[in-house]
């Protein structure tokens, strides 16, 4: 598939790097759908592989890292900040709609996993978006770290987000934690051992420039991020949620609950059986 690497300007000059992936066996200029992935993760895992169906398809695809990872620029490096990146993905759809190939009446955002909340959110706040795709979303920081972190680590978490503020107002280095860990009890942003066995499975086949650790910040900001509150708003631009109903990563009650309160259109599809986790398979495309 031909692709073109790509650079733009995301919130405050920092450069985001990614890939433009012309659309396939159609007139120009065409639809262009701008995809991002969840907590950590870099273009190169399986992004590249929808970006390919979409152009096969007859939409122009776009894909980049989040700043402060993979290739794209930011410091400080491995943090996840939704608010930076919930503007950086309005930048990636001003870029896209200046490219001559791109028809700027038809943009699509589609995002998985904490992208999956990012495109949420924008695509109720920007009405350039004509639609969303919301893959296993994340539709809660909130609840999600509620139903994530037993009640009595809560205090000994909170107290190290605090101490890593202290130390950072004064200068230090931000303190940094395992994006996934081997041990389901140990600490990391994401402690479920399918995400530890994915990550490191496809880092290693397809993705050496991922790196395993995260600010702790990061897990800080994740919790205070809503963006679920924004679904409503969202109509009349078209939605679909894709719900995987063994999902303990980004729990799939809370996208049940989301769900029902968007307002049409939109359209549901509950994926079960083999593939009902949130990583077996829901980042293939």
């Amino acid at each position: 598939m031909n692709r073109e690497d790509i650079e733009f300007q995301g919130e405050g000059d920092v450069t985001l790097r990614g890939w433009f992936y012309p659309a396939q066996n159609t007139t120009t200029p065409a639809p262009v759908i701008v995809l991002t992935h969840g907590m950590s993760a870099v273009k190169e895992m399986y992004l590249d592989d929808y970006a390919s169906v979409f152009a096969e398809a007859g939409l122009n695809a776009l894909v980049y890292d989040h700043r402060n990872f993979g290739d794209s620029d930011g410091t400080p490096r491995q943090e996840l900040d939704p608010v930076l990146q919930y503007r950086d993905y309005r930048n990636a759809i001003s870029y896209a709609t200046t490219r001559p190939e791109v028809d700027a009446n038809r943009v699509g955002v589609w995002g998985s996993s904490f992208s999956g909340g990012i495109g949420l959110m924008v695509a109720a706040i920007d009405k350039r978006v004509k639609a969303v795709v919301a893959q296993v979303p994340m539709i809660s920081g909130p609840a999600t770290l509620d139903r994530l972190i037993r009640p009595d680590f809560l205090p000994h978490v909170r107290g190290n987000f605090d101490a890593d503020r202290l130390n950072r107002f004064a200068g230090g280095e931000p303190a940094m934690l395992p994006a996934v860990s081997p041990d389901p009890m140990g600490q990391a942003a994401m402690p479920q051992t399918d995400a530890y066995e994915w990550f490191t499975k496809i880092s290693a086949d397809r993705a050496p420039n991922w790196k395993n650790e995260m600010t702790a910040r990061s897990l800080e900001m994740a919790g205070e991020f809503d963006p679920g509150s924004f679904i409503s708003q969202i109509s009349p631009t078209p939605l679909l949620m894709i719900i995987a109903d063994e999902d303990a990563c980004t729990p799939y009650a809370l996208a049940f609950d989301a769900y029902e309160r968007a307002r049409e259109p939109k359209q549901l599809v509950e994926v079960s059986g083999a593939a009902r986790d949130h990583f077996v398979k829901h980042l293939r495309a």
